[in-house]
């Protein structure tokens, strides 16, 4: 695997990609070109949520360097997420962007976008553990909710035209603060223990060893060390994280619990 300087922005650490996909830094952008559509700001429907979800993505998709089928970071993850077709009901798509930060992401339209510096760094067990987590968060309707709260208060908030709830266009750049939001999302420590069993549940139910949530957060504790830049960078990441020795703790306990055999 090639060889790249890490930025340790990992899982739902703040991405705020401003460079140029030749960069190869994820590229979040602050604009959608001709995507602007009216909605209802107080009565979104699911539907309407993951339009605006798949036209984020969409988007990203097209402006970050998305690796074919043919690359080993594509494959490597067709291979491990072979047969993890949906999240109660909800289709996946995974896709690998070949860009230098690190980090994964679950959209409630059941996008899942792992990045290839995250996969430089951990292993195959460790990998599956944080699309689980991400998948988790899907699974209890946490990216959903920050998706409508943005949409709700954050790029529509100024955009409502009348007391009857609807609202005026969106704006190319408030289109691109949704893409933003995506990856952005902050969860409450709640919710990042929600989203821990959940995904805990959903690697068991496709048949994955769930160990590899704690081999994921042990990995991720380990880089708490890390100087400088890194340093701040993981920091940043667990203060809005729970205790991660806590959640080490309870995983192993409860894959023990199952009777799971922990990965040489």
């Amino acid at each position: 695997m090639r060889k790249t300087t890490i930025k340790l922005f990992v899982a739902a650490a703040m991405l705020l990609g401003s460079a140029s996909v030749a960069s190869a830094q994820f590229n979040v952008g602050r604009a959608i070109g001709g995507a602007a559509k009216a909605v209802k700001a107080m009565t979104l429907t699911d539907a309407q949520m993951a339009a605006y979800v798949k036209e984020s993505v969409d988007w990203m998709d097209k402006n970050n360097p998305v690796l074919g089928e043919d690359d080993p970071y594509t494959k490597r993850l067709r291979r491990l997420t072979e047969g993890i077709t949906d999240a109660d009901g909800i289709p996946l798509n995974f896709k690998v962007y070949n860009v230098i930060d690190v980090n994964a992401f679950a959209c409630p339209d059941g996008s899942v976008r792992v990045f290839s510096s995250l996969m430089d760094i951990m292993d195959d067990d460790e990998l599956l553990g944080v699309i689980g987590h991400e998948i988790g968060h899907v699974l209890k309707h946490h990216s959903k909710n920050a998706m409508k709260t943005e949409l709700m208060t954050g790029a529509l908030k100024d955009a409502v035209a009348s007391t009857s709830g609807v609202a005026a266009s969106l704006t190319d750049s408030q289109l691109g603060q949704l893409s933003s939001s995506l990856i952005n999302a902050k969860y409450s420590q709640k919710q990042e223990k929600e989203a821990d069993d959940c995904g805990y549940d959903f690697l068991v139910k496709n048949g994955k060893n769930p160990w590899g949530m704690v081999k994921a957060f042990e990995k991720l504790q380990s880089l708490e060390g890390e100087s400088g830049a890194q340093q701040s960078a993981i920091q940043k990441m667990f203060s809005s994280h729970p205790d991660t020795a806590a959640r080490i703790k309870k995983m192993s306990e409860r894959c023990k619990k199952d009777g799971y055999t922990r990965p040489e």
